[in-house]
């Protein structure tokens, strides 16, 4: 079954591009010029991907991205065509994996597309392969009073549903299918981010941070994401 690949842009030459581009490469794709369509949309399709412009008529791509991330945890591509620092770092502070600046490559885009729908399949691939006994059937991790839905993409803690980012969610789930093991920052941030991913692994560091604010009792002191020194971190449950 062909991958869904959701494209949210108003400028319809280039949306009708992107279209065909990546039809060619075999995606099924759905098209929205504007906000409220999107969300519309990606509510009754559930794509496996959006690719989403910032600059919308009514309701920007950091308002569809925010609004997005409180219902799914589907991966964003978030397109401007401003080259400016701010706008990157909001895009991706409401919730965008990935950001890239007009004009763009195509070739380069479908890469980074590939790249992401590439990762959220490892991630897929490593929860089949993961010892049953550590995850009850039904899709369903669970430790205690916390559960990661990986059928709904959810993360639960008291029967109440937690509000995570998409690497949020990608790092837990990484961290649960290795039920303690000692993992370093170093390979955390391939498996996680990728390989090609530019940064360090003070990205991790901060991710496990944000993590233990929403799923320890008492963060200062984490039971669940413990710190191993000199090592990097293991997943208690």
């Amino acid at each position: 079954m062909s991958e869904k690949i959701l494209i949210v842009e108003d400028e319809i030459t280039l949306q009708e591009t992107l279209a065909y581009n990546l039809k060619r490469q075999g995606y099924e794709v759905e098209t929205a010029a504007d906000g409220t369509t999107a969300l519309q949309i990606a509510r009754q399709s559930h794509p496996d991907l959006i690719v989403l412009d910032i600059m919308l008529p009514g309701m920007d791509g950091f308002e569809v991205c925010r609004l997005l991330r409180q219902e799914m945890s589907t991966p964003i591509l978030m397109l401007t065509a401003k080259d400016d620092e701010i706008d990157r770092v909001v895009g991706l502070e409401v919730g965008a994996d990935d950001y890239m600046t007009k004009p763009f490559s195509m070739r380069e885009l479908i890469a980074r597309i590939k790249a992401m729908l590439r990762r959220v399949r490892m991630i897929k691939e490593e929860l089949e392969k993961t010892e049953p006994s550590l995850f009850p059937p039904g899709q369903k991790l669970i430790f205690d009073n916390l559960i990661i839905d990986t059928y709904r993409h959810e993360v639960r803690l008291n029967d109440q549903i937690l509000i995570v980012k998409p690497k949020e969610y990608e790092l837990l789930l990484f961290l649960a299918q290795h039920r303690g093991q000692v993992l370093s920052r170093e390979y955390i941030l391939e498996r996680v981010w990728g390989w090609d991913y530019i940064g360090d692994s003070r990205t991790v560091d901060v991710h496990v941070r944000w993590l233990r604010e929403k799923i320890e009792s008492d963060p200062a002191n984490p039971s669940r994401i413990v710190t191993v020194r000199g090592a990097g971190y293991r997943f208690e449950g």
